[in-house]
């Protein structure tokens, strides 16, 4: 079906294609996204007068709504294409929150006012798009009063270099928007949170890059870390054992002898070294247990 059809066209217009729940001063619109947008202007002004009248709820007025936001898509589209530089794979994103706004617009829209709904509309479309941006573009989470401080700042920062050929200080700052010092350097740090870049990316400047990545330059988590928090609290318990008790463990762990060499040393058999050695241990680990 041609989308340059008028609005009288038979082929848009049918008394004799009713589908349930659609009303007699309503006509039944084959492929509403399809209108030229001449006709769509006219079908609009046609059903938003007779959505006032309809009650909520109803399948007359979710027919004559549901007709107002496919005939009206093309604004949608409209006004993603001034965000299209984002790329493509956002732009299924940019189009389901201008669709929001679009049925904002469309819930609110007075005839009264004398106002064509397009320019009603757009603004709503556009707000819901940069809304999605300001939420979603930043790479850490940032209250939103830092997210439009930020663009305050960029604007005082930009208008006060142009007036005195400098960029200005954090007190200038301040005093333009006329807030604290405190909250203009909180905003300044809240907006290195806006992008992020790869750790794996070259440390140095590129003249100078020794190859190093900035993940190469953080610190890693030494294991001898946890065996000192061990050693802290064996210390205490090992002065309670008694000297046969911890002549054993200095024998096979500080000296690493074996539990013969030990028997032999202190006159055993290897089999009682064994039992006293695992008696020790047994002791020590339900202390550090303990301690835990």
């Amino acid at each position: 079906m041609s989308t340059q059809m008028s609005v009288s066209t038979s082929e848009k217009v049918t008394s004799d294609r009713r589908q349930e729940g659609q009303t007699a001063e309503l006509p039944w619109i084959e492929h509403a996204d399809k209108l030229a947008p001449k006709d769509a202007r006219a079908l609009s002004k046609l059903f938003f007068d007779r959505l006032q009248t309809l009650e909520e709820g109803t399948r007359e007025h979710a027919y004559a709504r549901n007709t107002l936001i496919e005939m009206n898509m093309s604004l949608v589209h409209f006004s993603a294409r001034r965000f299209r530089s984002r790329g493509p794979e956002e732009m299924e994103d940019i189009i389901q929150v201008g669709t929001i706004g679009l049925i904002k617009a469309i819930d609110r829209f007075d005839l009264s006012r004398e106002v064509e709904f397009t320019t009603f509309a757009v603004p709503y479309i556009v707000g819901e798009m940069k809304r999605f941006f300001r939420d979603t573009s930043w790479a850490v989470h940032v209250p939103r009063r830092l997210q439009e401080l930020r663009v305050e700042l960029a604007k005082a920062r930009d208008h006060l270099t142009a007036a005195h050929g400098a960029p200005p200080t954090v007190g200038e700052l301040a005093a333009h928007l006329k807030i604290t010092e405190d909250e203009v350097i909180e905003g300044l740090i809240a907006s290195n949170g806006y992008t992020a870049d790869s750790i794996d990316l070259p440390s140095g400047d590129g003249e100078d890059d020794d190859g190093r990545s900035y993940a190469d330059t953080l610190g890693a988590e030494d294991p001898a870390m946890e065996l000192l928090e061990d050693f802290h609290t064996l210390a205490p318990m090992l002065h309670r054992l008694d000297d046969r008790e911890r002549l054993l463990l200095e024998l096979r762990f500080g000296q690493e002898m074996t539990q013969a060499e030990i028997g032999a040393a202190i006159g055993c058999s290897q089999m009682h070294v064994s039992r006293l050695l695992s008696r020790i241990l047994a002791k020590l680990r339900a202390g550090m247990l303990a301690e835990h």
